[in-house]
Parts: C-alpha cells; structure tokens; sequence
C-alpha cells in the first residue's frame, strides 16, 4: 500500500482526494489519498516523518513557490515556471518537484473553440498563474497579468479600461476568489465590458459555476471552470509517481 496526498491550506473545498479515492477504488489499488491542511509550509517535513510510506504529494494554494527550498531537486520545467504542483519521493527519501498545472491547462484549452485573437489577461500574479502564464508564451499569446499590487510590466484591476477590455478577450481566473464556501467573491473586474467575443475561463472548479464564469455567461461569454484542468494534472501527477 503506497499514501498520496496533497498539501494546501484551507482545502476541503478540494476534489483531488475524491478524485483519486474513486480512481483507486476502481482500478482495485490499495492506497490512499489524504487531505492535509497546514498553516505553514514548514509542517511538510513533520507530514514526512509521520507518513513514512508517502510516495507522492499534490501542492496548492498557497504553496506552490514557498515549497522550493524544501525539494532536493526541481524538474527543468517547474524550475522554468517558477512553481511545484507535484511533489515524487524517491526511495530515498529525496523530494523532486514538477508543475503538472501547465500541462493541465493546455489540455483543457483544446476543447475551446479556436481563438481568432491570441490575447489574454491572467487575474492573479500567485503559483497558479505562472503556470498559465508559460502555457501562453508557449502558445505565442500576447497577455497581461493582472494583480492587486502590479509589478512592472503588470496591469492594476483599475487600470482594466473599455480599450483593455475590447483588446484582451480570453481572461483566466487563477486567484482563489469565489471558491467554497465564499461563493459570492469574484476578481474586481468590469464585467459590464464583457462581450460574446470573450472567453472566461476559471481555475476553481468548485463551485462547478463561480460568479466569475455566472457574470461572464450572462454577457453571452464562453465560459470554462478548472474541471478539466484538475482531471488532467491529476493523470499527469499519477503518471509521474509511477514513473
């Protein structure tokens, strides 16, 4: 029997033990996937010492760049993003991280219809985003990335004018806002500018409808949640604790 789990805080929201707990149930596998919910990323070597048989862990918010120094090693394309989404544990002991949230995302744009402009506007400057943000470069968009405290090169919420708004028309939700239980919270956004040229996309599949993606349905947007993302970051992360 081997253990699985993720690291986050604040995670019940999460489907990723449900997840994997029907897929081991299927396929006859005896092992488990555990929720664990810390208050600071320190706690992951306490995890490890109480759960010497752990074989591989899922990372979320908001850990997915405070758990750099504590990998021995970082797979060239996690390094490149910036973030850790998937944690193997050698035989060893040795912790080696990769970002499974790229591969995820990409995939799951595939099922959009085709974008006759590649623009898109990332809300949120956190882990999740720089994956996005990767996916995009790789795809030759020309995005921005929107955050409450702007660096250079960044866009402020304020600053998201009717010519931002009419220019950039894919626009990724990757901040926690209008997960459950606080249902009613959506990124600062002017919504009255959004159009039926627009594609919504949120990284939150639970609620499976945020007030993100209900404000943008309404405006006649093509709306998509982080279903798919998680269900295909998931099979990659399997596939790497098995490799």
């Amino acid at each position: 029997m081997a253990k699985f789990g993720l690291i986050g805080r604040k995670i019940s929201y999460s489907f990723s033990k449900t997840f994997f707990s029907i897929k081991f149930d299927l396929e006859k596998l005896d092992h488990t996937y555990s929720n664990f919910d810390i208050e600071k990323i320190e706690q992951l070597k306490t995890i490890l010492e109480e759960n010497p048989d752990i074989k591989g862990l899922n990372v979320t918010i908001p850990y997915k760049e405070a758990v750099l120094p504590f990998l021995d090693r970082i797979d060239k394309e996690a390094k490149n993003i910036g973030a850790v989404n998937t944690i193997k544990i050698l035989s060893d002991g040795r912790l080696v991280g990769y970002n499974t949230d790229h591969y995820g995302f990409a995939k799951s744009l595939e099922t959009f219809p085709l974008f006759e402009e590649k623009t898109a506007l990332i809300l949120g400057s956190g882990g999740a985003s720089k994956a996005i943000k990767y996916v995009l470069e790789t795809m030759n968009f020309d995005f921005k990335v929107v955050s409450r405290e702007p660096e250079v090169g960044q866009l402020s919420y304020k600053s998201l004018s009717a010519e931002v708004m009419k220019k950039y028309k894919l626009i990724i939700n990757t901040t926690p806002l209008g997960t459950h239980p606080n249902i009613s919270e959506c990124p600062n956004i002017p919504y009255s500018l959004i159009t039926q040229s627009h594609f919504l996309y949120d990284l939150i599949y639970n609620p499976k409808e945020t007030e993100f993606l209900k404000r943008g349905f309404a405006k006649g947007a093509t709306i998509c949640n982080g279903m798919k993302m998680l269900e295909y970051q998931a099979k990659k992360s399997w596939k790497i604790w098995n490799s």
